[in-house]
């Protein structure tokens, strides 16, 4: 019975990111763009009542109206795909082996980091449940056929 949940948990999250990326495409394809709006904690909002933007309280909204929005997005679905294949695959990948998928595009480790934090924000889990582990200081990644591996000195 405990293995049956323990396996349900990746399947329910593979679901929850299929339907989060169906909409925005279905969006896309009615000629409306996406509005997603993210939870924060108070740490996140520089207003010490909570209140950002005019948004509710611990809210931010990501929009493509907005230059850096619409590139946050692009690394958030992009950052999406490769903890889906993850979960689909039963492997982990380190948020720096993710960094290193698409250098260019990510342009800094600061960046995953914050998508990983935006996903699990959306999907509401922790970054362990994504199979995305952090890698400490003296790690090393190694590449592999696709996902890479860490070695520490």
């Amino acid at each position: 019975m405990e293995r049956k949940r323990l396996n349900a948990q990746p399947l329910a999250l593979i679901r929850k990111i299929k339907g989060f990326t169906r909409s925005i495409v279905e969006g896309l394809a009615r000629g409306s763009a996406p509005l997603i709006y993210i939870d924060r904690f108070r740490n996140y909002c520089t207003d010490t009542s909570g209140n950002c933007s005019g948004l509710p309280a611990g809210k931010e909204a990501i929009s493509l109206k907005r230059e850096c929005h619409a590139r946050r997005l692009d690394v958030l679905l992009r950052v999406l795909l490769i903890v889906q294949q993850l979960l689909q695959e039963k492997r982990h990948g380190s948020k720096r082996d993710i960094y290193y998928m698409h250098p260019t595009v990510f342009k800094e480790q600061s960046v995953v980091d914050r998508a990983i934090n935006d996903i699990c924000i959306l999907l509401q889990c922790s970054r362990h449940n994504l199979n995305v582990v952090s890698v400490g200081n003296g790690c090393v990644p190694l590449y592999s056929s696709y996902f890479l591996a860490g070695v520490c000195f």
